[in-house]
């Protein structure tokens, strides 16, 4: 039985990173990954040109529970430490609007570099070691995986990320894992995705796309106004916009089950209410078709699609059906289609120096699997590097 003085329990970035952290402080170290490859998700972040991190790593951008949690993370190793590791491994990156970009823009080039890291720090990395149960033993710890394969350690990290893009690896096993061991789970839901909603629009428009406003309604509650790209498709509504504003609805809908939900959403965001009202009586006044109303402030097919509201309606109703159009929502999408988990590991129960698990001393977590989630930009890997290397730093 192969022993270590620290296993890795997942080769994402996270992981990847622990596991370089533990090596550069000369200790023996391995990463047991379930997938036959390194970094599976890790490449397909950012549309496969990898969103390393944000200019602004701030706590703020994160859910509120775990802002303490990861300004303490952050405060250890942020932004340049970040960087400058990255920096020390030969990649060259740059910033548009915040985020930051390998220079190749490949995800490719970033998961090379790692490896050529763990290459020269002599870290092996078992392939196909689907862990299935953490034990304790004598001298620490006893890694089984499915296929019988044990390992034993005196430190473990777990990072197995969360739920999104289980064909990636990350199914959620591990969190069955972590409770076996005393941990709570905040019900894991899905972040950054699009919404179902049963609305004729949503079927005449599927395949639109406009820059749009919109607010989540929860039961009354509203909350800001998030402004992006809005796609309409044949279930509802995705675009950057929505992934912005689906957190809250996702958590409501699918955590708490509350039933009512609706999205606001103003298609004409770059004309207030009064400057539209004016276009829109002009346009009356000088009996364009109704079909024809919207031609040059919408695309074209919304013309028709919306022609009823423009039927003997006065100016005031048109105006509102365009600025606070309302869509029931019915659900989510699933695991598949987004981008972050909601939800994880309780974060009350780890060390927020360490990342040690208050239960059982050499007991670690970083990343996704944790009850932490960042906004769409580099927020989620950022956390990934940095909690995953002040992981590897304790002990």
């Amino acid at each position: 039985m192969a022993k270590y003085s620290t296993l890795v329990i997942g080769g994402g970035a996270a992981g990847i990173l622990a596991a370089i952290s533990e090596g550069r402080r000369g200790e023996s170290v391995v990463i047991c990954e379930k997938m036959p490859q390194l970094g599976k998700k890790l490449l397909a972040s950012g549309n496969g040109r990898c969103n390393l991190l944000n200019e602004d790593l701030s706590e703020v951008h994160y859910n509120p529970a775990a802002r303490n949690l990861v300004r303490s993370v952050f405060n250890q190793f942020g932004k340049p430490a970040i960087l400058s590791f990255f920096n020390g491994l030969g990649l060259q990156v740059y910033s548009q609007d915040g985020r930051i970009f390998p220079i190749t823009n490949q995800a490719a080039s970033v998961l090379k570099v790692l490896e050529m890291e763990l290459k020269r720090l002599s870290i092996p990395v078992e392939f196909n070691f689907n862990c299935s149960n953490i034990s304790f033993s004598p001298n620490g710890f006893l890694i089984s995986s499915n296929s019988g394969q044990k390992i034993e350690c005196r430190k473990v990290i777990v990072t197995g990320g969360g739920k999104t893009y289980p064909a990636y690896g990350s199914d959620g096993s591990l969190y069955r894992v972590a409770e076996k061991l005393g941990h709570s789970i905040i019900e894991p839901v899905p972040a950054a995705v699009p919404l179902t909603v049963k609305d004729s629009l949503s079927q005449i428009l599927q395949g639109q796309k406009i820059f749009a406003g919109v607010k989540s309604i929860i039961e009354g509650r509203e909350s800001g106004e998030v402004r992006g790209d809005l796609l309409f498709t044949k279930y509802g509504l995705s675009g950057t916009c929505i992934l912005d504003v689906s957190e809250e609805i996702s958590v409501a809908m699918n955590r708490f089950h509350r039933a009512e939900a609706f999205l606001a959403v103003d298609m004409a965001p770059f004309m207030d209410r009064p400057q539209l009202k004016m276009e829109l009586e002009k346009r009356k006044k000088e009996q364009w078709p109704a079909a024809e109303m919207l031609a040059g402030i919408l695309p074209n097919k919304f013309s028709a699609a919306l022609k009823n509201i423009f039927n003997d309606q006065d100016i005031d109703y048109m105006v509102n059906s365009l600025k606070d159009r309302r869509f029931r929502i019915s659900g989510t999408r699933g695991w598949n289609e987004a981008e972050f988990t909601s939800g994880g590991v309780n974060i009350d129960e780890l060390n927020p120096i360490t990342l040690e698990s208050k239960l059982k001393k050499g007991l670690h977590f970083a990343g996704e699997i944790l009850d932490v989630n960042g906004r769409r930009g580099g927020y989620n890997l950022g956390w990934a590097w940095a909690s995953g290397w002040v992981s590897g730093q304790a002990g």
